[in-house]
């Protein structure tokens, strides 16, 4: 048994971080109803994205929320569901008639989760944006690439899934347990901009003690460090050096064959030059000859694998890391007694009645 196993979510379906919150809920053994537009619908109010992978765990209902019976149908899956969760701009479940209070009067225990790039409230709570936006003014995005180019987005990792799905997933399960104690739900509220400035908590802190610098590419964890960034190979290809402690910084140094006290570490002025230094020695041998070199080591050096590369590493091979079940794709995460986890496949599609049927 999993450990959300008992749970009933309805999610929305949408874009972004609602569906792998809801992808990652159902991985913890959560019964999730997937509410989808349905074919006769008559505006895309839900947007079918992520496949086998992104929605994997959960049925998809079709629902088309312009309909008075379809409406009455979703009314009554909420009566029955622990938690709601959706990703709409602020006012959208509002005008569908399904807004907290309407929800909180069908069902006081319900968790209502509403993850959103600007958050419910504030002057940009309406205005558009995506992933990049809403890093863009948390303060993550500045941080991010090199010192003499424009700031890097990092995929849509900090805003979409670290700083809105997996804050959602905290919020809602925190206010499960809350509601399971008072009988009472919450409205969960959360922001991308809101979570990716709170994974921003530690360069925050050392910003305020005068030890980061607002320059790119200056940092000991942002590339700035020789002996924490990235260097190219032989090959063309690239290995990933993270040898903060001093202890790992040794092994660094004499697995590149340096005399210690030709690069002490935290020579910040010598920093430029030793990037050169070791720049050079890593052009010149293949990738795959570093990650041999350094294996067994404490130097803290490792291969810089595409993604179809790392679902074949003997490391998440004998992990289970990644599984393939007609797609690749992650296992669910965490694993709990160090069990790994198969993710579920998408259940066939059902429709309102049959969903009302199975929560009744």
């Amino acid at each position: 048994m999993k450990p959300l196993s008992g749970l009933r979510i309805l999610e929305f379906d949408g874009l972004g971080p609602v569906t792998f919150a809801g992808m990652v809920l159902a991985d913890l053994g959560a019964d999730v109803l997937r509410l989808s537009r349905s074919a006769d619908a008559g505006t895309p109010v839900f947007s079918e994205v992520g496949g086998a992978v992104l929605h994997r765990g959960r049925a998809a209902v079709g629902v088309n929320l312009k309909d008075s019976g379809d409406l009455v149908e979703v009314l009554e899956l909420i009566s029955a569901a622990d938690a709601l969760i959706e990703g709409f701009r602020p006012g959208v479940m509002e005008r569908l008639g399904l807004g907290p209070h309407v929800c909180a009067a069908r069902n006081a225990r319900l968790v209502y989760g509403r993850v959103t790039g600007w958050g419910q409230t504030g002057p940009m709570a309406q205005q558009v944006g995506h992933d990049i936006n809403y890093i863009a003014l948390s303060g993550a995005l500045h941080a991010l690439g090199e010192p003499d180019r424009p700031p890097r987005a990092p995929l849509n990792l900090v805003g979409d899934y670290g700083g809105g799905a997996m804050m959602l997933v905290t919020g809602v399960l925190a206010a499960l347990l809350e509601a399971k104690a008072t009988g009472k739900g919450r409205v969960v509220d959360a922001a991308m901009t809101d979570g990716s400035a709170l994974l921003m908590s530690l360069f925050q802190a050392l910003g305020a003690r005068g030890l980061w610098s607002e320059a790119r590419g200056a940092n000991l964890l942002d590339g700035g460090a020789p002996f924490y960034r990235c260097y190219g190979c032989k090959d063309g290809r690239f290995v990933a050096v993270g040898a903060l402690e001093p202890q790992f910084y040794a092994a660094l140094i004499a697995g590149l064959g340096l005399a210690p006290e030709t690069a002490p570490q935290f020579d910040l002025p010598g920093w430029p030059s030793l990037h050169t230094r070791l720049e050079a020695i890593f052009a010149a041998r293949d990738r795959d000859e570093w990650a041999a070199h350094f294996e067994g080591t404490d130097a803290c050096v490792t291969p810089v694998l595409t993604m179809a590369e790392a679902s074949r590493h003997p490391h998440n091979l004998a992990r289970r890391t990644f599984v393939d079940p007609g797609v690749v794709q992650a296992a669910p995460a965490p694993r709990f007694d160090g069990t790994p986890a198969e993710p579920a496949a998408e259940p066939a599609a059902m429709s309102l009645a049959e969903a009302s049927a199975r929560w009744r």
